[in-house]
């Protein structure tokens, strides 16, 4: 009899304590353009409990008491969400995140780009002109007419594995540098282009110094110096047609 009670008492129970737990739902999207965001982090801060966003940016954290809760949301680029919520009952949110722009203007390494002022024989590339050379060909293939260069290519396609000479030196005795950064390998000294396709459509700017220059930056430097200024991130998605 006693067995009989107890499991009715608690058949009477589970429905009650089932009707005071709680969920937050939500769905995590960018701000602009109403990208699903999936892998976005969820906390409810007083709980400690969390979720990830699925490939449809949903989330769903149940099994709360009736309250008030601290969510937070992080996902990489983006800036953290937090938000106060009273939670009364079941609550679907909508969420949206903020790009995180980590770079808005081009970034000039002095020490390594010369002027009018700088004993240094050197030639600077607009962007038109890389624009104009850009056929879909390896950089060395862009800039093989600048003066003292001479580019080769394994293939004959100018483009896959290409290499380039600056008055004699190959690039092994080349210093070459994206926004100031070494690209040569430590060891080997080599670039390899092949590794960048359609890299000039990111270029800004290439300046080729001819000889040691300003570049300081190891043995490669003494030949001559390539220093590729890149664009500013471009918030838009766009595409390209290059022939040859």
């Amino acid at each position: 009899m006693k067995k009989t009670l107890l499991a009715l008492a608690v058949a009477i129970a589970m429905p009650l304590w089932a009707w005071c737990q709680f969920s937050i739902n939500g769905r995590v999207t960018d701000s602009k353009t109403g990208e699903k965001l999936s892998g976005a982090h969820i906390l409810i801060n007083q709980t400690f409990k969390t979720s990830v966003s699925d490939t449809e940016g949903k989330f769903s954290i149940k099994g709360l008491k009736k309250g008030n809760y601290t969510l937070k949301v992080s996902f990489m680029g983006y800036q953290n969400y937090e938000k106060e919520v009273k939670l009364e009952s079941d609550i679907t949110l909508e969420i949206k995140l903020e790009s995180k722009i980590y770079l808005e203007e081009g970034v000039i390494i002095q020490s390594t780009s010369a002027n009018e002022k700088t004993p240094a024989t050197y030639e600077n590339i607009s962007k038109e002109k890389i624009s104009e050379r850009n056929t879909g060909a390896d950089i060395p293939f862009i800039i093989e007419q600048t003066p003292s260069v001479v580019s080769t290519s394994d293939a004959g396609a100018s483009i896959g594995y290409t290499n380039l000479r600056i008055r004699g030196s190959d690039l092994t005795r080349t210093n070459v540098m994206i926004n100031g950064i070494p690209l040569n390998d430590a060891e080997s000294q080599g670039v390899w282009f092949v590794n960048m396709p359609d890299f000039a459509s990111s270029v800004d700017n290439i300046q080729i110094q001819r000889g040691v220059g300003t570049s300081v930056n190891g043995a490669a430097a003494f030949g001559a110096s390539i220093n590729f200024q890149t664009n500013t991130i471009n918030q838009k998605p766009y595409s390209t047609v290059s022939n040859t």
